[in-house]
């Protein structure tokens, strides 16, 4: 059967002397495997089509497993997401955290979208670690574990000062905070931020101020949401760390 999709590779592997294997997520088809032949020699027409973050057309034919790539065209070749570190970094960390996070049935259209998104806002010059934390919200709702950040789960008090219980889903009032020993304290701005998170549309995304301090504590929240739900150690978050870490 042939199959064309609008697609962006968010996995590529080498697959025997001159082949590669991708992973893309689709417009229409969640998740796929394809196999590129050929793809590693230098002459390769298709040799581009392979490269991670890439946004093309694919026609494949499948029966069932791995495509066969048939013929492919580049929309967006990315290429400035693979040239400087820091990009790099926070790109591969969106494609991977796609590919391990989500089962192929949360691989939608809207997550094709968001991912797309993510990537040209990093290309724009948006705030690397704020569209991070907004795409990493988008892939928890899309994987049923969107938080609830309107009121305290335990009670339903919206009024005061508000801590992340990861376990619990939410946010705990001061009142209800001992009933998680981990519960995470938000600061107003933080938690104003959590909530537009999970209002926002990627595609909507414009050029957000925030302060270091608060940036901190948003990625604080996020990775024990992220761990909570999703649990999955993943190599581009360890290098995301050390980035971070050394300041490079």
């Amino acid at each position: 059967m042939q199959v064309r999709v609008e697609g962006i590779v968010i996995r590529s592997m080498d697959y025997g002397e001159g082949n590669k294997i991708v992973t893309l997520l689709t417009d229409t088809h969640g998740k796929a495997g394809v196999i590129i032949r050929g793809a590693k020699k230098i002459k390769s027409r298709h040799g581009s089509l392979s490269q991670l973050f890439t946004q093309g057309e694919y026609l494949f034919y499948r029966n069932s497993g791995l495509g066969t790539l048939t013929h492919g065209e580049i929309i967006e070749s990315h290429h400035v997401l693979r040239e400087q570190l820091d990009m790099t970094a926070y790109a591969s960390y969106a494609a991977e955290l796609v590919d391990r996070a989500l089962q192929e049935e949360d691989a939608s259209a809207f997550m094709y979208e968001q991912l797309k998104a993510c990537l040209h806002a990093f290309e724009e010059g948006k705030d690397l670690m704020i569209t991070t934390q907004l795409f990493e919200m988008k892939v928890l709702q899309a994987a049923g574990y969107g938080p609830d950040f309107n009121a305290c789960v335990s009670c339903g008090n919206t009024v005061g000062p508000m801590s992340l219980s990861a376990q619990g889903g939410g946010v705990l009032c001061s009142r209800c905070a001992y009933k998680d020993a981990q519960a995470y304290p938000l600061s107003e701005s933080a938690l104003k931020l959590l909530r537009l998170f999970q209002q926002m549309d990627l595609r909507r995304l414009g050029n957000i101020q925030v302060k270091d301090e608060t940036k901190q504590q948003l990625k604080g929240a996020m990775r024990l949401l992220m761990d909570m739900h999703i649990g999955i150690p993943l190599k581009s978050r360890s290098f995301l760390d050390q980035l971070d870490k050394y300041s490079i």
